[in-house]
């Protein structure tokens, strides 16, 4: 095992979001890491350390506690350090066999604990670690960076005694290139010229990932909440000190904009809610000097202020309340684990894996946890370059998931829908729709495929009247565009059923050659892996041959996503224990897959807790290569399959993706009617992988 201890270049540096971005970094690539923060520089809540609340939630591991800091003092100023550091070790001991690689958080940098200025050399020598310095950039010169670097290299008694990883750059301002930023920095860094400290990433600063909800501006004012709608999820894009009269201010009551305004201003609350009916997304309003809305205003605005954004009462003036927002911790409150999963997520987008893994050996069994699935998704979907088409091009969700999409070149989106209304939906979403992102009116392009579709469906007697009618329904005119092969693939569900999503692609797009049936998978997210079910979408009971037919596609669409797939058959049964009609349907399905697919590793009958826990599989079934370590579930029927999919997502708190449609000559997927903007986004990822898969021979 290595370990990588991350020690700041001077204060303020962003240990905690490059500590564990690189613990996403390395979990992206199916390397088994730990993580570590042997000193807490603060126990702020309940006994809990920041850092490692956060990695205990991201990444569910198991987390030795760490020790104080006023302990550490103790110690330190005691002539006690030897000691302190046995302790430190023996600490970082209880994970040393666990992990491929454990990321250990160092010591902030604090002027006012000059006794510790020292600690993490001596903390990472007797670790006997490889480290990772970070700095941060702001407003300093490359001049100072690197100044400040060799001054730490030093500390750590040069490369010379300390085996150096890298360094990390931080709060790169957008416009500056880190590459070259690097190489301003080398001109006055001996050490960096000399490649012997090699640049591991620079980390761009990214203000949306600065935004606090209103929840948290309640908490900082500790200020009553008259609504509180919305009030955990609502995020502050700006603040407006709403002074002035209504027509100098409506301009500004923009998405995500905090309204900071007397109570007594009825024509600022009248205005807001305006705003708030018409669909723009408001972040919160928060009223001073202890003013309640008249209670006529208050009946006028309650559609608005009551039900659809938070309200704030602040017993300060205006003046004060702003200075008291302004002096607002900047660390992200220890319940805010979206925030801190975008931190993450971007610090991990960053960094360079190469140089990280270049003292690592790959881990024994290849492992696909949910942070590499869902990088791998999106880097496939990037390489496919695909055109997937979204019929619901008028709905928020799709229009600011197509936004994304092209933003991060994940896939070329055309939302179908009329264009203004497009443009207001996106305008009161606070969404700006790049200027090439294609936008196609419906009704327009529709007599474009009435004669191909007629021709498609001339066996059913299909008329060109009936097929006009037809195209009216956007998730048909979709499917036929794929037909034409004008895009790839279609994604649709936010506002329609399966049935309408599905019931098209049969009729016009057909199975795939050798696939006598259309299934579906879902990805469960599991803590530790990604886990493929099928079928839990789509066929009620299929029979053996569909039973089999099912395994094949679920196992081939694992392995389209880099999962190697160790099939479990799911039955009551596990092997030969049970007997009846149901039993045998799973095993004789078993023995076509072995006999049409003898290079894919499966077994069956198996019971679920057979295929998951090792000490169970190895008891029911012994000699199986399955049992204990499957990754692929192939349910018998749709009862038991979508059944088991609900209970372990909602039970366990389990991200699904899917479901995903197997078995079609081009992909068509489905959405849950309660997708989020990231569950279309990874949707259309996995759709264009699809297409791509489909386009190899």
């Amino acid at each position: 095992m290595r370990t990588f201890y991350l020690a700041p270049v001077g204060p303020n540096a962003g240990l905690t979001s490059v500590s564990l971005g690189m613990v996403r970094a390395f979990e992206r690539s199916g390397i088994k890491v730990g993580f570590a923060k042997p000193v807490a520089d603060a126990w702020p809540v309940n006994d809990s350390e920041r850092s490692i609340h956060f990695a205990e939630a991201l990444f569910h591991l198991a987390i030795p506690k760490p020790i104080s800091v006023s302990y550490v003092e103790k110690m330190v100023s005691s002539g006690q350090l030897n000691q302190l550091l046995e302790e430190i070790v023996t600490l970082l001991s209880i994970t040393s066999d666990t992990y491929d690689v454990t990321i250990v958080e160092g010591l902030s940098q604090d002027p006012d604990k000059p006794l510790l200025a020292s600690l993490n050399d001596e903390i990472a020598r007797n670790l006997r670690t490889d480290v990772v310095l970070v700095a941060a950039v702001d407003k300093r010169t490359p001049a100072e960076i690197a100044e400040q670097i060799e001054i730490t290299l030093q500390q750590f008694g040069g490369t010379e005694h300390t085996s150096f990883v890298g360094y990390v750059l931080t709060k790169v301002q957008n416009e500056m290139d880190a590459e070259q930023l690097h190489q301003q920095i080398a001109a006055f860094s001996p050490t960096i010229a000399a490649k012997q400290l090699p640049f591991i990433g620079g980390i761009p600063y990214e203000p949306t990932l600065m935004e606090p909800r209103v929840s948290d501006i309640a908490a900082h004012l500790q200020c009553p909440v008259l609504s509180d709608a919305n009030i955990k999820t609502s995020r502050i894009k700006s603040f407006m000190v709403a002074a002035r009269s209504v027509e100098f201010i409506a301009d500004r009551l923009r998405p995500g904009t905090l309204v900071i305004t007397p109570g007594d201003r009825d024509d600022i609350l009248l205005a807001t809610s305006l705003a708030v009916l018409k669909g723009i997304p408001i972040a919160g309003l928060l009223l001073t000097n202890n003013f309640k809305p008249k209670p006529s205003i208050q009946e006028l605005c309650s559609p608005a202020l009551t039900h659809k954004i938070p309200v704030l009462l602040s017993p300060l003036t205006t003046y004060e309340t702003s200075g008291l927002i302004d002096k607002m911790d900047n660390h992200i409150p220890m319940d805010d684990t979206e925030r801190i999963t975008k931190v993450v997520d971007h610090v991990a987008e960053y960094l360079n894996g190469d140089i990280l893994k270049i003292k690592l050996g790959q881990p024994s069994e290849k492992r696909m946890p949910p942070a590499a699935f869902r990088y791998q998704l999106i880097q496939g979907a990037r390489k496919a370059n695909k055109t997937i088409v979204l019929p619901e091009g008028e709905e928020p969700r799709t229009i600011k998931a197509a936004a994304i999409c092209h933003e991060k070149k994940i896939a070329h989106c055309i939302l179908l829908g009329n264009p203004e209304r497009i443009a207001e939906v996106a305008l009161a979403q606070g969404v700006t729709l790049p200027a090439d992102l294609q936008i196609m009116d419906a009704s327009k392009i529709r007599h474009r495929y009435v004669e191909p579709m007629v021709e498609l469906r001339k066996s059913k007697g299909l008329t060109a009247v009936q097929a006009e009618k037809q195209l009216e329904d956007k998730v048909v005119l979709g499917t036929m565009m794929i037909v034409q092969n004008e895009v790839d693939g279609l994604v649709s569900g936010a506002i329609h059923t399966t049935a309408n999503t599905i019931r098209p692609a049969l009729q016009l797009i057909k199975t795939a050659p050798g696939s006598t049936i259309v299934s579906s998978v879902f990805f469960m997210l599991m803590p530790d892996q990604v886990y493929v079910y099928g079928d839990c979408a789509v066929n009620p009971n299929p029979n053996v041959e569909q039973l089999a037919d099912i395994a094949i596609q679920s196992a081939d669409s694992a392995i389209a996503f880099g999962i190697e797939p160790r099939i479990a058959m799911i039955s009551y049964s596990t092997g030969a224990s049970g007997m009846g009609e149901d039993v045998e349907k799973v095993k004789e399905a078993t023995r076509i897959v072995k006999e049409r697919r003898p290079d894919l590793i499966i077994d069956g009958p198996l019971q679920y807790d057979a295929a998951t826990v090792a000490s169970v599989g190895l008891q029911k079934s012994p000699d199986s290569p399955v049992a204990g370590r499957a990754n692929v579930f192939i349910f018998p029927d749709l009862n038991t399959g979508n059944t088991t999919y609900k209970a372990v997502q909602r039970s366990a708190n389990v991200i699904s993706v899917g479901p995903m449609l197997q078995g079609l000559k081009k992909p068509v997927n489905d959405l849950s009617r309660g997708a989020l903007v990231d569950d279309i986004v990874y949707t259309i990822a996995l759709t264009a992988i699809q297409a791509a898969t489909k386009d190899k021979p």
